[in-house]
C-alpha cells in the first residue's frame, strides 16, 4: 500500500510539551490518529481518521487527508502553527 506522502508535513505536539511529531504522509496520519492521539477527541478526529482510510483505499486525495488532520489537530489543540517553525520545519533534535 502506498503511504500517500503529504506535499508539506503537519507538525503536532503530543504527550509532553516540546514533544513534536512531524507527520509526512496519510499512512503516518492514520497511525497517529489511531494510536497516540490525545484523549480529547471529537468529531474532527473521526472525520480525519475516516478521510485518511479513504485516501489509503484510493477514494480521496492526500490533500483531503492533510486538511482533515490539520482540523483534528486544531480541535485537540495539538497543532504546531507554522509560524512557530523556523523555515517551516522543526530542528531534528525537537522531533521524536
Amino acid at each position: 500500500m502506498d503511504n500517500k506522502p503529504f506535499e508539506k508535513p503537519v507538525v503536532v505536539e503530543l504527550g509532553h510539551v516540546g514533544k513534536y511529531r512531524e507527520i509526512r504522509s496519510t499512512q503516518e496520519a492514520a497511525e497517529c490518529l489511531m494510536t497516540v492521539w490525545p484523549l480529547n477527541r471529537g468529531p474532527r478526529h473521526r472525520d480525519a481518521l475516516d478521510t485518511c482510510l479513504k485516501v489509503l483505499e484510493g477514494y480521496r486525495s492526500t490533500a483531503d487527508a492533510r486538511r482533515a488532520l490539520v482540523e483534528a489537530a486544531k480541535e485537540s489543540d495539538v497543532l504546531v502553527p507554522e509560524e512557530r517553525l523556523p523555515d517551516g520545519r522543526l530542528p531534528e533534535d525537537r522531533l521524536h
